[in-house]
C-alpha cells in the first residue's frame, strides 16, 4: 500500500490509521501563526461508523488504501440482509441493509450498485446518483402559485418524504438525487 504525506490527504481517501480503515470526510489545512502547518482531518471508520478528528503534519506518513470497486446487481432482501449478484462471475453475496442507511428505500429490484471491497470484505455501497420514483401523495397544483423558490411536500412510492416544485402532480414520475435526497427533474 502506498504511503502518503499528511498534507496530501483529500476528502474521500481511504486511510489505514491505528489498525483501522477510515475514510477522510473533511480536510482542513491549518497554518497557525506559530509552529508548523498541519491538516485537520475528520475521519469516519468504515467498519463501525465511528468518527475521529486527527491532526497530520506534512512529515507524517499515512497508509492510503485502494478499494476495489465492483458492479453488483441487487436481487432481493432476506431478514435484513441484501442479496447482490456479481455481474461477471454470478456469485451472490449478502450485505446488511444498514450499510445504506437512510438511502435504503431508493434501492430497487435489479438495480446495479457499486460495492467497494478491501481484500474480500465489502465495506461500502454506492447507489446510482439518480433514481426514478413515482409521487404517491402531494398537494394539488394551485394556479398562479409560481413563486421562484416555493416547494411543496411529497411522499414517494418508496415512502420517502421530499419537497418538489409546485408543478409536480400526484402519480408523476420524477428523478431523485440519491446523494442529496432532493428532487432533480421530471422523468
Amino acid at each position: 500500500m502506498p504511503k502518503i504525506n499528511g498534507n496530501e490527504i483529500r476528502p474521500g481517501n481511504v486511510l489505514e490509521h491505528d489498525g483501522h480503515l477510515w475514510v477522510a470526510v473533511k480536510v482542513d489545512h491549518v497554518k497557525p501563526g506559530k509552529g508548523g502547518a498541519f491538516a485537520q482531518v475528520e475521519m469516519k471508520n468504515l467498519r463501525n461508523g465511528s468518527k475521529l478528528n486527527e491532526r497530520f503534519r506534512s512529515a507524517d506518513k499515512v497508509e492510503r488504501v485502494r478499494l476495489e470497486q465492483k458492479d453488483q446487481q441487487f436481487l432481493y432482501e432476506n431478514d435484513g440482509m441484501l442479496v447482490f449478484m456479481d455481474s461477471e462471475t454470478f456469485e451472490q453475496i449478502e450485505l446488511p441493509a444498514d450499510l445504506l442507511g437512510e438511502r435504503r428505500p431508493f434501492l430497487q429490484d435489479g438495480m446495479t450498485v457499486v460495492i467497494e471491497y478491501h481484500d474480500t470484505e465489502a465495506l461500502n455501497m454506492t447507489l446510482p446518483q439518480k433514481v426514478i420514483c413515482t409521487v404517491e401523495e402531494t398537494e394539488p397544483v394551485v394556479k398562479g402559485q409560481t413563486a421562484a423558490n416555493s416547494f411543496k411536500p411529497a411522499v414517494l412510492d418508496n415512502g420517502v418524504r421530499i419537497t418538489v416544485p409546485p408543478f409536480v402532480a400526484q402519480g408523476e414520475r420524477i428523478v431523485v438525487n440519491t446523494e442529496t435526497m432532493d428532487y432533480s427533474e421530471r422523468a
